[in-house]
């Protein structure tokens, strides 16, 4: 989703930078709407009196007589926080963009109407149990109440584009999950890439640049196509929704804990921005009691603890869609080819509102497997030979998605067997999600729709006209991997590999690298206690196992002048830990950076952009079971050795490095190149006023330490920005849950002009983190104010 809003925030600059600039006296104005944290507001659509406290950290706690007016008042506090975040969410997954932002947003507008998300939220609220979609039309009604009550402007954006929000909707709130499935189980861009590198390269060099994992890597539990030009399909779809996904979740048992009772860690890694896409929030109601982590636009938590359980969540990776070639009826172009004879595509017309343009009209078309992405653009069109269109199967696609009841009923589970119960509603995106109760036990389920395929492991395209292929259900939900209080006493995931070679069911060929769970299973394997600030502290480990595998081979060179000498002793004397203050990771990962483009970006030529990555696995795997990648084919005169190669690129290294910090590596930084932007969606963009609002600050960590800084490599001008990472943390004590600790990366404040905009930003990146309790009285006296909302009289 970066990459989408990159564009809409560009427009948004432009527009903005004018009035802004200015019309000084409009600052007090916008600083006028800004939320009442105090008072008595009577609002219609409430059954009984919410108080809403708000501490210190200007987290609201909610106090309500019934659930129902517990959501009534979560809507209430995220609109006034958040409301531009949840409008703009809404309109991407409704694909309602170009209404706002002229035709740069018809790329994304054209793809969420092909995929029919918004249609398919409408449907699944119906198909949602009664109490479900009452707890979403409260939350609505919240927002509405917000919108017709407050009494300043609307946030800057609504100023800049000259519109009001409309009411919101029950379905607002189930298209931001369509659109996190989207994102975290993006894999028909894998495949198209796949059949890309096929055209170019052999297969066993396909599979060297695809390492598998080694043995002793750590494990949470133990087609004939006709000619595809897949590099034009790839460019008319428009980028991902977000950078790659990663997070960390564990759990240890009480006996290693010092209290008898377990200790649950959890920090799902996504991108970076401000404001954050979490917000902080603890419910109090009677039969519910709730904390951690919302999103704006949605009702329910999808992390934190109610008073008997508490979970985290990983993304497991899952391959959950196929790209399925079909072939028309040569008789009738309406039709397609199935192994039962040629059926009608499902048609239907879709109209998109384009700012000061025409109307842009799209025919999609959906065959049974899916709708037909090749319909997007004529470009995409083109890509498959005449008499065919590309279809996509996708287990996110579905007009009938419960995952918001088990994201309902996580909430309220008292035990295993509840937590069990909620996730069979779970459907998209396949998640890894672990657990811990009072009563002293843990576990870990992955929950969603995995498909059953008939032949082939979802890594290409396939053939739709048979049924050679095709999906025959889903893995049954008591055969997903899941363990409960393991001989272990502590399970542990960040993305990798979750089941061995024995479980009966594919679930993807691209398990993450493993460096991650590494980490924490040496640390938690050290015999020492894990309490609830051990684990803090592990939360912000910035050792990096990858480097201390992967500098042996690295350093075994000659340094061709003194430079080179000095940045080698510095790398040999180093711990792999990456602190901002320190030369060394800087010289690491630029190092690496060099290595991954030395490699095979002569051997993929147009295609190395798309396939560059950071892992550290990939160059361990060339440099010591796949040396041949190390001769370069653009010098056919001669054989390049990995010496030559590494020697090479960290010459390159050091001489970018010099022209950006100076000619001695001993006095660079990691920071200097490390820093997290968190830059406002609009302001950040125009001159002067985002100096103004800029809350970026340097960081420690790098994409394979446990404190993940995760960066954009493929982005020359700025390539280890921190824009990936843990936006939210969490520690869960099941001795005294309201001994856990929480922490977000900006502030509960989405408007600039608020304190809480940026003010956990210093702290968040130094490993802090608080509690979220107490009584309502106590809160109110200590935090910034207690509002109540009332009944009309």
């Amino acid at each position: 989703m970066r990459r989408l809003r990159r564009t809409v925030l560009a427009i948004l600059a432009i527009v903005v930078a004018v009035p802004l600039l200015g019309v000084p006296a409009a600052w007090l104005w916008l600083r006028s709407g800004l939320p009442d944290l105090e008072g008595t507001v009577a609002l219609p659509g409430l059954v009984s009196t919410v108080e809403i406290a708000r501490d210190a950290n200007a987290v609201p706690h909610i106090f309500a007589q019934t659930q129902e007016d517990a959501y009534f008042a979560l809507g209430y506090v995220h609109a006034q926080d958040r409301l531009w975040q949840m409008d703009l969410n809404r309109r991407i997954g409704a694909g309602r963009l170009s209404e706002l932002i002229g035709a740069g947003g018809l790329r994304y507008d054209k793809l969420m109407r092909t995929l029919g998300f918004y249609r398919d939220a409408e449907a699944s609220v119906r198909a949602l149990a009664p109490e479900v979609r009452l707890a979403l039309e409260s939350y609505a009604a919240g927002v509405n109440a917000w919108l017709d009550d407050r009494s300043g402007p609307l946030p800057i954006e609504f100023q800049v584009l000259r519109y009001a929000p409309e009411p919101w909707r029950p379905a607002d709130s189930i298209v931001w999950g369509k659109l996190m499935a989207l994102q975290l189980s993006g894999n028909y861009t894998e495949e198209l890439l796949r059949a890309r590198m096929m055209q170019r390269l052999p297969p066993e060099r396909i599979r060297d640049l695809y390492p598998d994992y080694p043995p002793s890597a750590p494990v949470t539990l133990t087609a004939g196509l006709p000619d595809l030009d897949f590099g034009r399909l790839a460019a008319a779809l428009p980028p991902p929704l977000g950078p790659a996904t990663a997070s960390n979740e564990w759990v240890v048992a009480g006996g290693r804990t010092g209290t008898g009772l377990p200790v649950l860690a959890n920090d799902p890694h996504l991108q970076l921005g401000a404001p954050i896409l979490w917000y902080l929030a603890r419910i109090e109601a009677p039969g519910f009691s709730v904390t951690g982590a919302t999103v704006p636009g949605v009702p329910f938590h999808l992390l934190g603890r109610n008073d008997r359980i508490s979970w985290g969540f990983t993304t497991t990776g899952g391959d959950v869609q196929d790209l399925f070639v079909e072939r028309l009826d040569p008789a009738d172009p309406s039709r397609y080819l199935t192994p039962d004879g040629p059926e009608p595509f499902i048609r239907r017309e879709e109209t998109i509102r384009v700012k000061d343009a025409p109307d842009e009209m799209l025919t999609v078309r959906t065959t049974r497997h899916g709708p037909v992405l090749s319909d997007i653009d004529p470009e995409a069109l083109g890509a498959a030979p005449e008499g065919h269109v590309v279809a996509l199967a996708f287990t996110g696609l579905s007009d009938r998605d419960t995952t918001p009841e088990a994201l309902y009923r996580l909430a309220r589970a008292p035990d295993w067997e509840g937590f069990k119960a909620a996730l069979r509603h779970f459907q998209a995106p396949l998640q890894n999600i672990v657990y811990a109760d009072i009563q002293g036990n843990i576990g870990f389920y992955t929950p969603g729709l995995v498909p059953i395929r008939r032949k082939g492991d979802g890594s290409l395209p396939v053939p739709g006209w048979t049924d050679e292929y095709g999906w025959t259900g889903a893995v049954p939900f008591d055969r997903m991997p899941q363990s409960f209080n393991p001989p272990a006493g502590r399970i542990v995931n960040a993305n990798n590999r979750i089941v061995g070679p024995d479980y009966p069911h594919f679930l993807t060929n691209r398990w993450e690298d493993w460096y991650r769970a590494a980490r924490i299973e040496q640390v938690l394997a050290s015999g020492q206690r894990h309490d609830v600030d051990a684990a803090e502290a592990l939360l912000m480990d910035n050792v990096s196992v990858a480097a201390l595998e992967l500098l042996p081979e690295m350093l075994r060179i000659e340094p061709s002048s003194p430079q080179a000498r000095t940045a080698l002793d510095l790398l040999r004397a180093w711990d792999g830990t990456l602190t901002r203050d320190r030369p060394e990771p800087l010289i690491f990962e630029w190092w690496l950076r060099d290595l991954h483009r030395a490699l095979y970006a002569d051997e993929l030529g147009e295609l190395f952009g798309d396939v560059r990555s950071s892992s550290p696995r990939l160059v361990i795997h060339m440099l010591r079971a796949a040396p041949r990648w190390c001769d370069d084919v653009g010098t056919p005169d001669r054989t390049e050795t990995c010496p030559d190669i590494l020697a090479a690129a960290l010459d390159r290294t050091l001489a970018e490095l010099a022209e950006r910090h100076g000619d001695d590596p001993a006095a660079w930084r990691w920071g200097l190149e490390h820093r997290a932007p968190l830059g406002h969606q609009v302001l950040g963009r125009v001159p002067v006023l985002g100096d103004l609002f800029d809350i970026g600050i340097e960081t420690d960590g790098g994409n394979q330490t446990v404190n993940r800084g995760g960066s954009a490599i493929r982005n020359d001008e700025t390539p280890f920005a921190h824009i990936h990472g843990a936006g939210y943390r969490a520690v869960y004590d099941m001795s005294d849950p309201q001994n856990s600790r929480f922490m977000i990366a900006t502030g509960q404040s989405g408007n600039p002009l608020s304190p809480h905009y940026g003010d956990l930003v210093e702290r968040w990146r130094d490993g802090e983190h608080f509690t979220i309790g107490g009584s309502l009285d106590a809160i109110a006296a200590d935090g910034l104010g207690r509002l109540t909302l009332v009944p009309p009289p």
